[in-house]
């Protein structure tokens, strides 16, 4: 059994971590990426500004969080792998986990001294997902999951194998696409949903920015209908295995949620509320999946023991 405080420091790095995926969002859906001008680490050139306006106090609490969340992450790192260094995936999350929030506090600071592309920019979402993910892994890793329901002992067959490896590039894709969407104020491009003008559905004479809204909107499309094709193999030939039956539920059902909010963000005109949960439903989805792809590992160990 791992030490409470362990367990503690996991899930409280888990949820500062999601703290600055929202945080990042909130940053761009507010148009507060310039709330502390081109100063880093300083803001505006002082540790607290003598004017803070609301730009300025979102753009720098995003940041003293992402610097809480960089001490957090190494903190964990360290007492996981002294811990549990044992278990084969520590230590390489412990790494992703502390590598990837590096990164993104780079692109983070390099953004806001130099200023980047809107690829740039999309891509500081994407690499703090992945080290949110590691994150939660490793606090998974901690509370002893796997034991809990029997992860050892799964075996999974290489249909479930192959569509969660291609849904977890694919989500990613889509999350770049997203991202690309806020960075280019592409969000509001189409006026209705689910066509981008509803009295018009086969019109294609859209220009660019509405092209990447929609082009976002069919890759989302797309993966809500693979994972309901998933889920009802997992529903009908898992039973047995109540981690992957229960896991693919819960995908399913955070999937409709992300829909339904993707819509709701349209429909609404950019509901902060709203879009933030967007947002947050992604990142769980994206952490469940990658729960699916340890999940994977562990069956083909399981596999080799029983040949």
């Amino acid at each position: 059994m791992q030490s409470k405080g362990l367990k503690l420091l996991g899930v409280v790095t888990t949820l500062v971590m999601l703290l600055v995926l929202l945080g990042g969002a909130l940053v761009t859906k507010t148009d507060s990426g310039q709330g502390c001008g081109q100063s880093f680490p300083l803001c505006h050139g002082q540790i607290i500004p003598d004017q803070l306006e609301i730009e300025t106090i979102i753009e720098l609490s995003h940041r003293v969080v992402s610097a809480g969340a960089g001490f957090l992450v190494l903190a964990l790192s360290i007492w996981s792998w002294r811990a549990m260094g044992h278990i084969r995936e520590t230590n390489f999350l412990a790494i992703l986990a502390f590598f990837f929030l590096m990164l993104q506090a780079l692109l983070g600071a390099g953004a806001v001294v130099w200023g980047h592309s809107d690829i740039i920019l999309a891509a500081h979402f994407g690499i703090s997902l992945i080290s949110f993910a590691a994150v939660l892994l490793l606090t998974l890793l901690i509370f002893e999951v796997d034991k809990k329901f029997d992860a050892y002992k799964l075996v999974i067959d290489r249909r479930i194998k192959r569509h969660t490896y291609g849904l977890m590039i694919y989500i990613f894709a889509v999350v770049y696409s997203g991202a690309f969407v806020r960075h280019t104020e592409a969000s509001l491009a189409c006026p209705d949903w689910p066509f981008c003008v509803n009295a018009s559905p086969g019109d294609l004479s859209l220009n660019s920015i509405q092209w990447i809204q929609m082009g976002h909107r069919m890759a989302a499309a797309f993966i809500f209908i693979w994972i309901i094709y998933v889920a009802i193999i997992a529903i009908k030939n898992y039973k047995h295995q109540k981690i992957v039956y229960y896991g693919w539920i819960i995908a399913l059902a955070l999937v409709t949620g992300q829909v339904i909010t993707g819509a709701l963000v349209v429909v609404t005109r950019l509901n902060l509320l709203i879009a933030l949960s967007h947002a947050l439903i992604i990142s769980l989805l994206f952490g469940l999946l990658s729960y699916f792809i340890l999940l994977i590992s562990r069956s083909k160990l399981n596999s080799k023991k029983e040949s």
